[in-house]
């Protein structure tokens, strides 16, 4: 059972990150191995469901479950951008080291150079995944 001071560090955690209560967030990789209770306080923190890739419209952040194995690493970060905003992000879960399906760290900050992000913060809510954060690099100020 959650602590009410657990719960309130765990929806600071989240609010840091940039997941707040209104984003839209779209949800790639599902599978039946995710963790399923960080879903659902991502949901009741952001107060609504999580979207799939068939939405149609733009969202706020992503959350991209990716295990070693399910393709390219590069490729399934650019198609996270697809119906991403221009100030969102994604952020990418995959297990933890030790696990199956685990993605080294250099790996993940490669594919996200290459898709033109960059890490920027770490989603550590759960014992079986580990999220990076991958933002757009600031714009420039004139």
């Amino acid at each position: 059972m959650t602590t009410t001071a657990e719960a309130a560090a765990a929806a600071a955690h989240l609010t840091k990150l940039g997941l707040v209560e209104g984003a839209v967030v779209q949800e790639l990789g599902y599978d039946d191995d995710v963790d399923l209770d960080l879903r659902d306080r991502l949901m009741e923190h952001i107060g609504s469901d999580l979207v799939d890739e068939d939405h149609g419209d733009v969202v706020d952040a992503v959350l991209f479950w990716h295990r070693d194995g399910d393709g390219d690493l590069v490729d399934a970060v650019v198609d996270g951008l697809t119906d991403l905003d221009d100030q969102g992000f994604i952020v990418l879960m995959t297990p933890r080291a030790g696990r199956d399906g685990h993605v080294e760290p250099a790996e993940i900050a490669e594919a996200a150079t290459t898709a033109g992000l960059h890490v920027s913060g770490a989603l550590t809510d759960s014992s079986d995944w580990t999220g990076t954060r991958l933002v757009p690099p600031r714009a420039k100020k004139k």
